[in-house]
């Protein structure tokens, strides 16, 4: 299975004490070692999704289980204007690699520093460090944003201003349990509810 790159270096962090010790004799500081390079291999992994090929389709941006779908909170979400909005929440066991909802052109990337607490809680979209990917579809937008949790306290983001990209493609990754939160306009009808479980770049979790 394909890995993720922003997993490499953690893996070696666990591979090269593991070798060592494996030379030295230590076996079982060797085998806590490995199991520990085997552990960010299973976290980083990257599979490859099957995206529906409906242009109207909005697909899950990550893996997980919904926490919020419906009108979004004004005090959280991006200005200006009314937005429905989805939540979705990943456990250190989901899949971190995150996608593009429904294809378009990236028209702002905006990075706020924030807290960590842990992401299930409802006030982590406000005070949280988050980033939010602004895409343009036709004369509306879409804003996905990834927020850090307790343990993801790196966010990768990998599309900027100007970037064209299409339904379940991959953007980004949050480290070690997060949230994600997409808006959308206030029109769009949801297909999944609060208590769903999703997959990212697969699922398909409104209809534009």
């Amino acid at each position: 299975m394909k890995i993720d790159r922003a997993g490499w270096p953690f893996v070696f962090a666990f591979l090269v004490p593991a070798a060592a010790c494996a030379l030295a004799g230590w076996i079982p500081a060797a085998a806590m070692a490995a199991l520990g390079a085997g552990s960010m291999l299973f976290f980083f992994r990257d599979p490859e999704r099957r995206t529906p090929g409906e242009p109207e389709a909005v697909v899950s941006p990550a893996d997980g289980r919904v926490l919020v779908a419906g009108r979004a909170d004004p005090l959280t979400s991006p200005p200006p204007g009314e937005w429905t909005q989805l939540s979705i929440f990943l456990s250190p066991l989901d899949v971190h690699v995150n996608r593009i909802p429904i294809g378009g052109r990236v028209v702002k990337v905006e990075r706020t520093p924030g807290r960590f607490l842990a992401a299930y809680r409802p006030d982590s979209a406000r005070v949280n460090e988050k980033n939010d990917v602004w895409i343009e579809r036709g004369s509306e937008t879409v804003v996905c944003r990834q927020v850090v949790g307790v343990l993801a306290r790196r966010l990768v983001c990998r599309v900027g201003p100007g970037s064209e990209v299409a339904t379940g493609q991959r953007f980004g990754l949050m480290k070690f349990g997060s949230r994600i939160d997409l808006y959308l306009p206030p029109r769009i009808v949801l297909c999944v509810a609060e208590g769903a479980r999703v997959r990212g770049g697969e699922t398909v979790v409104a209809r534009w």
